[in-house]
This record gives structure tokens, C-alpha cells and sequence, in this order.
């Protein structure tokens, strides 16, 4: 398999880039720096503002009704971006009255119900300050009919969770979690009642004489189900790349990146392209990666 050839489409925007994911027509992506949702327009090849003022927000997901979710980490909620241009906060505390902590990544199952990663960022939050819990886990928002939310913890053994996935079939939840000593993909099954199993790895990232190495930040599905993943860093280990991992974790392929990847998606015409967004900051395009996308929602 050739590597594959990455294209930078947009400028280099200071800092990192986030969260692409494809609208039907365009890739959205997020830039946390200047708290916007950006839109590129592979037609037009043009950059335009979806949205301002998101407070920092980083992953975004679509559900099955096409609502776009995102996670504002300054704000320390899930938010719901509306068609009409507004925004509606999620339900931001558990049963017993505790807050979660700085969401980072989504993922949205075919009932709805919103999963995401709830890691502590660096950056200070925004508005009053509140405790956080003393955990890193995996959250899930429960849809109810008024279209409210009740919050849950969905796993009790990561460390710093980071991207995450669910499988086409809905029976499995994967993600990547890291400590000090080892990055890891997790897969964990989705059980009947909803709650979570025993997961197993399917694949570990190490460490060196210069540190531990950089595990996955952000993934995607492709057509036959497979794991596509951004890990790697170009400080330590064997570089950055772009992984693709079967079901079971086995390695299919591997692509050197020329930045250190954050996150991923298909995108384009039969969702036959691509896209990376970067740690230096810019969107890329693969035109031919000699794979396609998981369809996740029909049109």
C-alpha cells in the first residue's frame, strides 16, 4: 500500500485544529484558539466561519436526526448546535449533583444517546468555578422525551480518555486512553442494558528514552468497519501517522504524516476522501486514500 499523499487545504491557523466531520456538502472543523467552527468547501476550496464564540470547542458529532453535537470544553458542557444558529446546553451534572469535567471528544449511537470523553485540560474554565469530580472517564447523555438529558459515568478504569467510537453494529465502544507509562485502544462492549463491559486492548503504544509514545487523539470509521486513527508525534517513538486497525486490532496499514495528526474523518463524493486536522494547525486532504467512509447516518 503507497503512502498516502497529504495536501494542506487551508492556511496554517495558529495552534491546533479539531474535529472534522463531514456536513453532506463540507468538512467542519473546529479552531479552539479563535473559538470557532470553521467550513471548507471542497468545491469551492474556500474557508468560511460556520459558527463564533463556541468557548473553546472541540469535538463535534452528528446523531442520526443530523443534530450536530459538540463538546465546549470552557465551558465545561455538551452543547447541541441548532439550525437556526443557536446554541443549547446539555445537561452538565450527574444525578447526585456533581459536575463533569472539560469534554473532548463525541460520539453519537443510533439511540441517540451522546458518549463522550471527559478528560482535564490545562486551560482555565470559563464562568463560575466549579469542583471537578475525581475522575477522567467516559460520559453518556440519555435523550429523555422532552429532550432533555440525564447524565451517567459509562466506565471506571481509564485514566485520560481522549477519542472514542462506536462501532457500526452499536455492540462496541472503543477508545483510546492513556497514563504516564502507556497509550492504549480499548474496545469495550456495549451491553444490552447499555452499560459497558470488561474491555480488552487491542493495541498498546510504549515508551522510550525520550517518553512515552504519543497514543491516538482522535479516530473514524471506514466502509468495512475498520478503526482509522491520527496517533504518533514526531518528538518520540515512530513518528506520526495515520493507523488503520481492523476490528480486533489488527494493523492493516500505517501512513507517515508530514504534522503530528489530531483527528479524522472521510469526507467528499461517496465519501471517498480523507481529512486530517493537525497539531500545526491546518486542514488535509488525502484525494485518494484507496478506502472510503462508514455511511454513519443515512441522508
Amino acid at each position: 500500500m503507497p503512502d498516502w499523499n497529504f495536501q494542506r487545504v487551508t492556511e496554517a491557523y495558529p495552534a491546533i485544529t479539531e474535529a472534522p466531520v463531514w456536513d453532506g456538502e463540507a468538512i467542519l472543523f473546529t479552531h479552539g484558539e479563535s473559538n470557532r467552527i470553521l467550513r471548507y468547501d471542497p468545491q469551492k476550496g474556500d474557508v468560511t466561519v460556520f459558527r463564533n464564540f463556541t468557548n473553546r470547542t472541540n469535538g463535534l458529532a452528528f446523531g442520526p436526526d443530523g443534530t450536530l453535537y459538540g463538546c465546549q470544553a470552557l465551558s465545561r458542557r455538551m452543547v447541541r448546535f441548532n439550525r437556526d444558529g443557536s446554541t443549547t446546553p446539555l445537561t452538565y451534572r450527574f444525578p447526585d449533583g456533581g459536575y463533569h469535567n472539560m469534554p473532548n471528544d463525541v460520539a453519537v449511537d443510533r439511540q441517540n444517546r451522546v458518549w463522550f470523553s471527559d478528560p482535564v485540560h490545562r486551560l482555565p474554565a470559563r464562568g463560575p468555578a466549579r469542583p471537578h469530580p475525581d475522575h477522567q472517564s467516559i460520559l453518556r447523555l440519555d435523550p429523555l422525551p422532552d429532550r432533555t438529558h440525564v447524565l451517567k459515568r459509562m466506565t471506571f478504569d481509564t485514566s485520560r480518555p481522549n477519542g472514542l467510537l462506536v462501532s457500526p453494529d452499536g455492540n462496541t465502544l472503543y477508545v483510546a486512553d492513556s497514563d504516564d507509562d502507556k497509550a492504549e485502544l480499548r474496545a469495550y462492549p456495549i451491553q444490552s442494558d447499555g452499560a459497558l463491559g470488561s474491555y480488552i486492548v487491542l493495541h498498546t503504544w510504549g515508551k522510550d528514552h525520550r517518553g512515552r509514545h504519543r497514543g491516538i487523539d482522535g479516530m473514524t470509521l471506514d466502509a468495512g468497519g475498520n478503526i482509522v486513527a491520527c496517533a504518533g508525534s514526531s518528538r518520540c517513538g515512530p513518528g506520526p501517522m495515520v493507523y488503520v486497525f481492523t476490528p480486533t486490532g489488527r494493523v492493516l496499514e500505517t501512513h507517515p504524516t508530514p504534522v503530528d495528526p489530531i483527528n479524522c474523518c472521510f469526507g467528499g463524493v461517496g465519501l471517498s476522501e480523507f481529512y486530517m486536522t493537525s497539531q500545526g494547525g491546518g486542514l488535509y486532504k488525502v484525494a485518494n486514500p484507496g478506502r472510503s467512509g462508514w455511511i454513519i447516518w443515512p441522508n
